[in-house]
């Protein structure tokens, strides 16, 4: 796990097929069907699907403490480099990151993901209506890719239309009554109030450290509620720090407010797509450019505090409902429906591939298209017909940017 944390650059559309990669088909922690089934249930649910999916490999393995130690395996290097990057950014300005190391991340991001939609595709899209539902997510996806309740939605209708069919039962076998352990929605919630109630007093009474406190129940409502990855959660706080703190409630500069300056916060979405690692940790680097002014203690905290707020809930959501939905797919209407939720994510992915292909140059018959189509398709057969690990073919690709 660490070392797939280092290694594991392009976001959560190149995260799973590293993981196909290592712990599918070297290590053999989980199967490609149970992986499949793991990244769907982690669609359901907000927060990061990918670092949610990497904690409930760890959950398999060795249970709750092992899955924590998976947790802060996978989130601690990415979250530490984009802290340090707050300090360099909010001291020196905003920094020049398209270095020519890293210029073709993006399209071995692209390779990555085409790998897995396509090992994916064979597992889960087996007859004519799971097709249907694919090509159907991938447009509707692709159009509203930046829309929150788009996978929710595809996701719920996917579980629905399977569930016309009537065969494909799961095996016979009684099912078990099985004792709801309460206690991690129940901690989720608590925490949810609570850091809205501090929240709002630190608020209307104006507290010294009121950012401090607003900062975290920012980012705790954001991993709660956010569906969608990065994708989403970067727009949602262009909104809340930089667009919000301009309305004219707020034109007192004075105000004791967190205000983000735009190139700031996009310096630090450029930064989190260059580096291995989650894209939440982007929540280390805006906790800390929240708390610059604050003097040096408070801008260290304010990347604590991001990175445990983004991240709390989405193992506390995941860790408390993967086991009511162990219990629940036996049921015939569930387990139908997963057949349906499975094809909506491989649309999913293949969306995603042709989002990211959008912003490529791939077409214009120029020296650097047809460099850039090189590094898609080379990482694409790297992946399907050798055995090279994930971490040589990402060295491979840094080395060619500095090369070329």
């Amino acid at each position: 796990m660490l070392l797939h944390s280092v290694s594991a650059f392009g976001g959560p559309q190149g995260h799973f097929g590293m993981m196909l990669k290592t712990f599918v088909e070297k290590r053999r922690d989980v199967s490609k069907e149970e992986l499949m089934e793991y990244l769907s249930f982690c669609q359901m649910l907000p927060g990061a699907s990918s670092t949610q999916t990497l904690t409930l490999i760890g959950y398999k393995r060795g249970g709750i403490p092992l899955a924590i130690v998976t947790l802060l395996i996978w989130i601690l290097p990415a979250c530490i480099i984009m802290g340090l990057f707050s300090f360099i950014v909010g001291s020196i300005g905003e920094v020049k990151l398209k270095s020519a190391i890293f210029q073709f991340i993006p399209e071995m991001a692209i390779g990555f993901l085409m790998y897995a939609a396509l090992k994916a595709f064979r597992v889960s899209v087996n007859n004519p209506i799971t097709f249907i539902i694919m090509l159907v997510s991938m447009v509707a996806t692709f159009l509203l890719f930046k829309t929150p309740w788009v996978i929710p939605s595809l996701i719920f209708l996917g579980g629905i239309v399977t569930n016309f069919s009537s065969r494909r039962f799961p095996e016979c076998e009684k099912i078990k009554p099985r004792q709801i352990r309460w206690t991690n929605i129940w901690l989720f919630v608590l925490i949810f109030l609570i850091a809205g109630l501090l929240s709002e007093t630190a608020r209307k009474q104006d507290w010294k450290e009121r950012k401090a406190f607003n900062l975290f129940e920012n980012f705790y409502r954001f991993g709660s509620f956010v569906f969608g990855g990065g994708d989403v959660l970067i727009p949602m706080m262009v909104d809340q720090y930089v667009a919000r703190p301009k309305a004219k409630k707020f034109a007192d500069s004075t105000q004791n407010i967190i205000r983000i300056n735009r190139d700031e916060l996009l310096t630090g979405a450029g930064i989190v797509r260059a580096i291995p690692g989650p894209v939440f940790s982007i929540a280390s680097y805006i906790g800390g450019i929240a708390l610059k002014d604050e003097g040096k203690f408070f801008q260290a905290l304010g990347c604590v505090i991001g990175t445990v707020a983004i991240f709390l809930p989405s193992a506390l959501l995941v860790l408390f409902f993967f086991p009511v939905w162990q219990y629940l797919k036996k049921y015939v209407l569930v387990f139908r429906a997963l057949e349906g939720i499975n094809a909506v994510v491989v649309g999913l992915m293949w969306a995603a591939s042709l989002y990211l292909l959008k912003d490529i140059s791939i077409t214009s018959f120029t020296y650097q298209s047809f460099v850039n189509i090189a590094v898609i398709l080379v990482t694409f057969f790297l992946l399907q017909f050798t055995k090279l690990p994930p971490p040589v073919i990402v060295l491979a690709c840094l080395v060619t940017g500095l090369i070329l």
